[in-house]
């Protein structure tokens, strides 16, 4: 098999798409002040849905990140609200595609967490989530909600493991342990039967999820792999990452034959990761450098040259991450096909970025709009760890949002065990990240052992009075009683 080159430069082809544009919303609809994180892990540190938008921030101690309901655009309160429950920063947040309250977080103090966000945000510091989960022996990079299933949450830590958790019961149901060094990202399949990774390794694979078997594997020397996507149901894969010149690189591959790329190409010189977003609905995809400006969008296809450049939007100021509104959300009478909310660290700000289709007519686009994964669960956590694999429940976007049924997420509930000792649950006491937390808990190791020694002394004392009044009662003759 020959890898096929393309060139992404315009060549003219009928697309409903080709024309198009991005287009920034004005400052007022723009969300100001935020303490953007600095963090430099490799992710977007932002979540959106159709209620709230979630950034994770600076903090002083632990991490925290905020919750800001979309209609209160504008300069953000320098006090306003936090969800800090996390004692070390948070590096992944995502909303729950079924239940648009929930949202989960990573950290690197080893935990996944659960959080339920009141209706019209949060009022005060939120530090109590509705689920801790723990099992991963170091700090958690990534999360993933399964795509079909209401209560199956993926994780990946820096203990090269996947955890699938239950959270109808709070517990972990599966560890895939195939990886040999850290994972960069996870993709789901529209069904959510396939998982696809890329890791640090420079492999990529095909899993089965539930079983945690390795079906396809991928090596490529010419493509060093960074991140990787699903296309929707057209059984292939795009990946972004890195050619043997150190060029930024795309790659398309067949999920059944992950021997050699069916297409791949160089895309520019630069040094920031490529962040691929695919629509299954227009079987458009958008690449968004890390530090760069610019979005680069392109049309899928099942025919050669199979990928199709569009066209690309250039902004001046360097995005950190992007979040993604998901369909449901978008403005339809605008044409509006994608939405991007775009972190500039630098300016504490998110500049929302609508992917617009130019139309005239003010009637419903039916084309560009096709009926679409919607917010009902297409199975139980329980159906899906049985072996059922269903596709998502799908909606129009014709008659507006509205959701068929109120679903209610239940947390179960769990008896906490604990271990306290001198006032410190030892269950809970995460390990110390950095050097200074390192002394503070040796000094306080210290302490405690001066005051066990103390206290160990006085009783020995003790023992030996009781022992010589032992004896002199046993001394005193019958006569002087």
């Amino acid at each position: 098999m020959t890898v096929t080159k393309m060139s992404w430069r315009p060549t003219y082809r009928s697309s409903k798409f080709r024309n198009v544009y991005g287009k920034v919303a004005n400052r007022e609809h723009c969300f100001d002040g935020i303490p953007i994180t600095k963090n430099v892990h490799d992710n977007h540190f932002c979540a959106v849905n159709s209620k709230f938008l979630a950034v994770v921030t600076e903090s002083a101690g632990g991490g925290s990140f905020i919750v800001i309901p979309l209609s209160q655009a504008g300069r953000l309160d320098s006090h306003y609200p936090k969800v800090c429950g996390h004692q070390g920063n948070v590096l992944d947040i995502k909303w729950n595609p079924f239940f648009e309250n929930i949202i989960a977080s990573c950290s690197e103090d080893t935990s996944v967490r659960v959080w339920e966000i009141p209706e019209g945000g949060l009022r005060r510091n939120m530090t109590e989530a509705v689920l801790e989960l723990y099992g991963h022996s170091r700090r958690v990079g990534l999360i993933e909600w399964h795509p079909t299933t209401s209560g199956i949450l993926f994780s990946a830590g820096y203990d090269y493991k996947i955890l699938i958790w239950n959270l109808e019961t709070g517990e972990p149901v599966k560890m895939i342990d195939c990886h040999t060094d850290v994972i960069l990202s996870m993709s789901f399949n529209t069904d959510g039967s396939l998982l696809a990774t890329s890791c640090k390794d420079k492999k990529l694979r095909i899993i089965e999820p539930r079983s945690g078997r390795v079906l396809q594997q991928a090596s490529y020397k010419n493509h060093r792999v960074n991140r990787v996507v699903f296309l929707g149901n057209m059984k292939r894969l795009l990946t972004t990452g890195v050619s043997r010149w150190n060029t930024r690189q795309i790659a398309l591959w067949d999920q059944e034959d992950l021997s050699m790329p069916v297409v791949e190409e160089d895309i520019d010189g630069l040094s920031g990761l490529l962040f691929p977003f695919y629509d299954a609905d227009t079987h458009m995809l958008y690449l968004a450098g890390k530090g760069d400006g610019n979005i680069r969008y392109f049309e899928i296809t099942t025919e050669k040259p199979y990928i199709q450049y569009l066209m690309e939007f250039r902004s001046p100021a360097p995005q950190k991450g992007l979040g993604v509104m998901p369909k449901h959300g978008l403005d339809v009478a605008a044409c509006e096909v994608y939405r991007f909310y775009k972190l500039v660290t630098l300016k504490g700000l998110i500049e929302p970025i609508s992917m617009i289709v130019p139309r005239r007519s003010d009637t419903y686009q039916e084309d560009i709009y096709p009926m679409t994964a919607g917010t009902e669960p297409a199975l139980s956590a329980s159906e899906w760890l049985s072996g059922i694999d269903r596709d998502p429940v799908l909606m129009s976007l014709k008659d507006g949002y509205h959701r068929p049924n109120q679903l209610v997420f239940k947390a179960p509930v769990k008896e906490k065990k604990s271990m306290v000792v001198n006032g410190i649950d030892l269950l809970e006491n995460v390990p110390p990240r950095t050097e200074n937390e390192l002394l503070r808990m040796f000094f306080r190791q210290q302490d405690e052992l001066r005051r066990l020694k103390e206290e160990l002394t006085t009783k020995d004392v003790r023992i030996r009075q009781l022992e010589l009044e032992l004896n002199n009662l046993k001394n005193v003759s019958p006569k002087d009683v």
